[in-house]
């Protein structure tokens, strides 16, 4: 997704609370969790502040969309429950931010997710399956991901993620992307396809056996 680098509503942090957290194979930590007022798109997205976020020089950061399937139900078909908790960890590490972002489905939303399922299971890929459905390949827009970085004093940026669009899309909404970092591959029987149609169709960079 392209996006045009226009002013969007300034925004501000409205609450700050301490969360522990605790990941099903028993690794835990804590984060400062964020919410905000005036975000672009109206949703309520979240930032959590790990490790030393606030002495980090270049915050590692991972905008993560939301995956009920995956991060809630530990779903094979795609590899974001075993990204967020690597991401939790490496940037707890490092000190930044995780941006939890409300796009379900590259921004389709669940249910348009879960026919999209059923369009993969009678042989279209991730993309051709959201495209079938009448909607984009991918509707995600970054622009209140760049709203909540900038709020939060972190225009320079380490980036965790595989996918170029993101790295595209903050720098064209004003975040200094000084390092795109790759997340670990996490493929499984079930989410091959997935994956191989990430690296094909757009991009993404995930070092897949042959």
């Amino acid at each position: 997704m392209t996006v045009d680098a226009v002013p969007a509503p300034s925004a501000g942090i409205r609450t700050k609370v301490r969360v522990p957290l605790r990941f099903p194979d028993g690794w835990g930590t804590t984060a400062d969790v964020f919410t905000f007022n005036g975000l672009a798109d109206g949703k309520e997205h979240l930032a959590l502040g790990l490790g030393d976020y606030a002495n980090a020089d270049v915050p590692l950061v991972r905008p993560h969309s939301e995956c009920m399937t995956g991060d809630v139900f530990g779903s094979e078909r795609c590899d974001c429950g075993p990204q967020l908790r690597e991401a939790v960890e490496r940037i707890s590490q490092s000190g930044g931010y995780l941006l939890y972002l409300r796009q379900e489905g590259r921004g389709i939303g669940l249910y348009a997710k879960l026919d999209a399922y059923a369009l993969q299971d009678q042989g279209l890929d991730t993309y051709e399956a959201n495209v079938a459905l009448g909607r984009g390949e991918d509707e995600r827009d970054y622009t209140a991901a760049a709203q909540m970085l900038t709020v939060l004093g972190a225009q320079r940026i380490r980036l965790l993620s595989n996918n170029p669009d993101k790295a595209a899309q903050l720098s064209a909404l004003g975040v200094s992307v000084v390092e795109r970092i790759p997340t670990g591959v996490h493929m499984s029987a079930a989410n091959v396809r997935y994956l191989r149609a990430k690296v094909e169709r757009t991009g993404h960079s995930l070092a897949l056996p042959a």
